[in-house]
């Protein structure tokens, strides 16, 4: 029988256990807190009172800010990381043992077919360039949706895809992944949102940012390795990284400013964003 096997983490709003892990490491420097703040705000925006799921790595710091600001909220249930690298190639052509054990991983992840027909939007939240990580996550879910004979006309209007992607300038031939996705033709158009944010700290988040864990690739879903924390001296700064953030999101400093960032959203006329803000004032 396969088993669900996931990269581990730890718990950054009741980080305990952490002993002297962080002892001797360089204290962060949150330079990005402030647009971080502004793009989480964007991203409930566009949630539609839905389930976040957080794909990968590039995400990490989105997540962490989003734990600590809604710690004390209802939606700290709503908050979830989905550790899981599908980029290009590694998600495509997947033998029979890597499919079962992708499909054991999603889940315990609470992303069944079953369970994609809940009350709440499912809402998956990533960086991205051309999309590929989501069309590969589509295609899995959608073969899985087929093979299970969930009922799809129901499962298409509960799927969102927000993408994290590099401001540019706007204009008519500027290039948007989502024209190009062929899966986007097979949703609502509301389905698929992005926010956008600097370029040059969408490639740290993306491509330098240290991280607490190894990227989870195919040939790892099912290394029972991955469940061993990292200690090494990257994995550890990047661990004080993720607590500063978590304990400045906590602070009514930050989480006014979350709120008041929610106030320019057109989504704020909607009763469940009005709700958020009003806890995040609190």
């Amino acid at each position: 029988m396969v088993e669900p096997n996931r990269p581990f983490r730890w718990d950054l709003v009741r980080p305990d256990q952490l002993g002297s892990l962080l002892d001797g490491v360089e204290e962060p420097d949150l330079f990005f807190l402030d647009d971080l703040v502004e793009c989480a705000a964007r991203v409930l925006a566009q949630c539609a009172d839905g389930e976040l799921y957080f794909v990968g790595r590039s995400v990490d710091s989105l997540f962490d800010l989003l734990s600590g600001a809604l710690a004390d909220t209802a939606w700290s249930s709503r908050l979830h990381p989905l550790p899981l690298s599908l980029f290009r190639g590694a998600g495509q052509d997947l033998a029979d043992a890597e499919l079962r054990q992708l499909r054991t991983n999603l889940a315990a992840d609470g992303l069944a077919p079953a369970d994609l027909m809940r009350g709440r939007p499912t809402v998956f939240v990533d960086l991205v360039y051309q999309g590929s990580t989501f069309e590969n996550l589509y295609d899995v879910l959608r073969r899985w949706i087929a093979d299970d004979r969930a009922q799809w006309d129901v499962i298409r209007k509960q799927l969102r895809f927000v993408g994290i992607t590099a401001r540019t300038k706007t204009s008519p031939n500027t290039w948007r992944w989502q024209q190009h996705a062929e899966f986007a033709a097979e949703l609502p158009p509301s389905a698929i949102r992005n926010v956008s944010i600097d370029g040059r700290l969408w490639s740290y988040f993306g491509d330098y940012q240290p991280k607490t864990a190894a990227s989870f690739r195919r040939n790892a879903w099912s290394d029972p390795a991955v469940a061993d924390p990292r200690r090494d001296e990257r994995a550890r700064f990047a661990l004080a990284q993720a607590v500063r953030l978590v304990e400045r999101a906590r602070t009514p400093e930050v989480r006014r400013q979350l709120a008041e960032h929610l106030t320019r959203e057109p989504a704020l006329n909607e009763r469940w964003l009005r709700d958020l803000q009003l806890a995040l004032r609190r």
